[in-house]
C-alpha cells in the first residue's frame, strides 16, 4: 500500500460512493478531469498497490499470506484498467482471471477464522463484491454488453472511471444506463485541501508551511495557479521543487522556486 497517499476530502467522497455502489450491488460511474486522483482512489479502495503485485506473481506461498488473504477479503474488490479498444472475450476472462484469485485469498481467510472449513469446493468469485473499471472511455458496445451481462447474472457491483461526459455517452446504451445506482463526480482540490496536501508536502521536506508568512503565501499562489488543484500534477511538481532547492542548495520554498520547478513540466491549458 502506498504509504504516501494523502486521504482528501475527495478520496472520501469516493469510498462513500464506493461502498454505497457495492452494498446496492448496483453499477455507479465516475468522473472527472484528467489527473483529479480518480485513479489513484480507485486503487486505494481495492488496496490494489498490495494485492495486484501478490496475486500477478502467485508464487509459493510464505509467511506474508496471511497478511495478503486478509486485505483481500476486506477489500473484495477487483481494479481493472482494460487495454484501448479490448475485445469482449479478453476483457471478461482476465477479469474473471483476477476474481479467481482475489476470491481464492479471501477464502483463504476466510479458513484461517474458521468461517469456512472442509475441502476446497464451490465458486471463490462470490467473495468478490466489486469490480472497478478505470478508463472506461475505452470500453467498446459490446464490452459494455458483457459488462451488463455480467452484472445481471452475478449481481456484482461494478464502477466504470472516466473522464467528464462519459456519463452522457452512457446515454446511448438504455439497457445499461437503466442499471445506473450512483454518479459521482471527482473534482480537483479546493482551497482548503490544497492547503492541507502542501502542508503534508512541505513536512516531507522538512519544513513548516505557515499561510500567514508573505513567502509561503505567494508560493501557495504559485502553486495554485500552476496546479489549478490538479492532484496528478501536483505529485509531479514537488520532485522539481525538491531538484531545484537540491540544486541550487536553497532551504525555502518560495515562487522563483516553484517557477524554475514548474518549467520542465508540460503543463495542459
Amino acid at each position: 500500500m502506498n504509504k504516501d497517499f494523502i486521504v482528501t476530502k475527495e478520496h472520501r467522497r469516493f469510498t462513500e460512493f464506493a461502498n454505497a455502489v457495492r452494498k446496492e450491488q448496483t453499477i455507479g460511474i465516475c468522473h472527472g478531469d484528467a489527473g483529479v486522483g480518480k485513479t489513484q482512489s480507485a486503487r486505494r479502495y481495492a488496496n490494489w498497490d498490495t494485492l495486484e503485485p501478490y496475486i500477478t506473481e502467485w508464487g509459493p506461498r510464505g509467511d506474508h499470506d496471511a497478511k495478503h488473504y486478509a486485505l483481500a477479503n476486506r477489500s473484495r474488490t477487483v481494479f481493472y484498467t482494460p487495454e484501448v479498444l479490448p475485445r469482449p472475450k479478453d476483457l471478461i476472462r482476465d477479469v474473471e482471471h483476477l476474481q479467481i484469485r482475489i476470491g481464492i485469498c479471501a477464502d483463504e481467510h476466510q479458513r484461517l477464522i474458521g468461517k469456512v472449513t472442509g475441502v476446497h469446493v464451490g465458486n471463490t468469485n462470490k467473495w468478490v463484491e466489486l469490480l472497478i473499471i478505470d478508463e472506461a472511455e475505452r470500453l467498446t458496445p459490446n464490452v459494455l454488453e458483457q459488462l451488463r451481462d455480467k452484472h445481471d447474472r452475478t449481481h456484482i457491483a461494478i464502477i466504470l472511471i472516466g473522464m467528464p461526459g462519459i456519463d452522457q455517452r452512457f446515454r446511448h446504451y438504455p439497457q445499461l444506463y437503466s442499471r445506473l445506482g450512483f454518479s459521482h463526480h471527482y473534482r480537483a482540490l479546493g482551497r482548503e485541501e490544497l492547503l492541507f496536501v502542501l502542508d503534508r508536502h512541505w513536512k516531507r521536506l522538512g519544513k513548516t508551511l505557515d499561510p500567514e508568512d508573505f513567502t509561503d503565501a505567494q508560493a501557495i499562489a504559485a502553486i495554485e495557479r500552476i496546479t489549478r488543484g490538479n492532484f496528478r500534477l501536483l505529485e509531479r511538481l514537488f520532485p522539481q521543487i525538491t531538484r531545484v532547492l537540491k540544486i541550487n542548495q536553497l532551504e525555502t520554498i518560495t515562487d522563483d522556486v516553484i517557477e524554475a520547478a514548474a518549467s520542465v513540466l508540460v503543463i495542459g491549458n
